[in-house]
């Protein structure tokens, strides 16, 4: 047995059971390991933004991590803007990064890097082997650090010359480590503050947006009256029929300052005290006002689930809830296409428990309200703000479950980041639709642009934000992927291609032309 071997069979008896893999020379002792180590599904990724995204969307699903497989340095770092996402989203994430062999690491090689400093810009553990028989103890360490609550990256960097020496058999794995408990102290906290009513809020993130914490949270809600809010881009949260009404924090700070108006204190619930994601002139980082009190119930780290079903205990709230959402779908809309009629299709035709991988960006702003009563379903968004990821997510997400329909809510821009995660899902049949919201254009930063005040019409600011000249065609750039694709110009032609797409299996895409 020899030190890929032992890594591999490692991580297989640790629970893993996909690699995606974007390989090079210095891990070709791994590819072949894969071979003699069956258990593990390969998974090839023709851009390692595709890999790391797709092990991102998979750990997500499942709560487990994934390996990635990249090549040195340069490998790691055309993988890192998902790694960011997935660190954000505090995904359990295993990278394997193969080495030059070490009698070769500084000779200055066109390949070599510092693969350590990438590494540590987004993993919570980084670890280079000493040897092949370290192997799989480092493989262990990893796994066990990726999944210590709440979930983060770990790097391994694996010399070539230890994955082909000869190495000892595959080592235990420790037990999970479960998260912690918040103590009484913050339980009787946060009850003494939902004695404000409707002046007070549940801020959920993280865990806490789960299916037994969101039903703690609503009998919360229903024995005092409090608000419940989502943090703006969760990493997974269970929506639609059956799940609380939940209000989604605002992006911008003048909508927060809106929203949270007669808001006097905010229970953090799996979710930190929320800051904007830009500076902008004349507001303040953070998103609540400094008048706002905010209670610490339970980090993302810790058992959000069980400290809500606590304070609900303690408030004799009821289990018999009248305020969870129906199960109204949409009815089919007709006429022009805009984001509105976009998000109604879809809400109109989702099936139940389907994955919603949101990066729709502006066009996506409908989205959320019009999900509300649609179809049980899970809903993950972009965390990290690094776009790319939507693709990729929803890549790993359908390979996490293969009996449940993903549907990737896709903005044009940042779609061509990672278009060849459609190559993926072609060649592993995987039965994702993705709905491009085509605007031909880099609407946000118009946006942010007009907020600034600046002319977002000048012939500069055209020419780097909108996405004319040539016209994209994402019919033929998913064709050429192997990916069946439709274009729809008007709302009745989208409902009928998302009806067909969502009930025929493998990859489709739809490009929806917006109005």
């Amino acid at each position: 047995m020899n030190g890929a071997e032992s890594l591999l069979q490692t991580a297989r008896a640790a629970g893993i059971d996909v690699c995606f893999a974007n390989p090079g020379t210095t891990e070709l002792p791994l590819v072949a390991a894969l071979d003699a180590v069956p258990g593990i599904r390969p998974v090839l990724g023709l851009f390692e933004g595709v890999c790391t995204g797709a092990a991102d969307g998979y750990g997500r699903m499942t709560g487990r991590p994934a390996l990635t497989l990249l090549h040195l340095g340069p490998g790691l770092a055309n993988g890192l803007a998902n790694l960011h996402n997935a660190r954000r989203a505090h995904t359990p994430v295993v990278n394997l990064v193969g080495d030059h062999t070490t009698w070769h690491r500084g000779a200055d090689s066109p390949l070599e890097s510092d693969i350590g400093a990438l590494a540590r810009s987004v993993s919570g553990w980084v670890r280079t082997s000493r040897d092949a028989t370290s192997l799989a103890s480092d493989l262990c360490d990893a796994v066990a650090a990726a999944s210590r609550p709440p979930g983060q990256v770990a790097t391994l960097v694996v010399p070539a010359d230890h994955q082909s020496q000869a190495a000892h058999g595959p080592t235990p794995t420790p037990k999970s480590v479960a998260p912690a408990s918040p103590g009484a102290d913050r339980i009787d906290a946060a009850v003494q503050a939902l004695r404000c009513g409707p002046r007070s809020a549940l801020l959920l993130g993280g865990p806490g947006c789960r299916s037994e914490a969101l039903e703690s949270a609503a009998r919360i809600a229903e024995a005092t009256g409090c608000r419940l809010f989502v943090e703006t881009f969760p990493a997974r949260a269970e929506r639609g029929a059956g799940t609380p009404r939940l209000e989604r924090l605002p992006y911008f700070p003048e909508q927060v300052n809106e929203a949270c108006s007669d808001v006097a204190c905010v229970i953090l619930a799996g979710a930190p005290d929320p800051v904007a994601m830009f500076g902008w002139a004349g507001a303040s980082s953070a998103l609540l006002r400094s008048d706002v009190e905010r209670v610490a119930l339970a980090g993302v780290n810790e058992d959000v689930s069980s400290a809500l079903a606590a304070v609900a205990d303690a408030l004799n709230a009821p289990r018999k809830l009248s305020t969870l959402a129906p199960f109204e779908p949409a009815p089919p809309p007709s006429g022009r296409l805009n984001a509105e009629a976009l998000a109604a299709a879809v809400a109109h035709i989702l099936p139940h428990h389907a994955i919603v991988v949101d990066e729709g960006a502006t066009s996506s702003l409908p989205l959320y309200g019009a999900l509300a009563s649609a179809a049980p379903h899970a809903w993950l968004t972009l965390t990290g703000g690094a776009i790319g990821q939507g693709l990729p997510c929803a890549t790993g997400a359908a390979i996490a479950c293969p009996d449940r329909k993903v549907l990737a809510f896709q903005a044009d821009g940042s779609g061509l980041y990672t278009l060849q995660a459609l190559w993926t899902q072609a060649r592993e049949s995987l039965d994702v639709t993705t709905v491009v919201c085509a605007n031909r254009a880099y609407r946000i930063l118009q946006v942010e642009m007009l907020r600034a005040g600046s002319d977002a019409g000048g012939r500069a600011a055209r020419a780097l934000t909108e996405l004319a000249g040539p016209e994209l065609d994402w019919v033929r750039l998913a064709s050429g992927m192997g990916v069946p694709a439709v274009r729809a110009e008007d709302a009745d032609s989208l409902v009928r291609a998302l009806g067909r797409a969502l009930t025929e299996p493998g990859p489709h895409l739809v490009e929806a032309i917006l109005t």
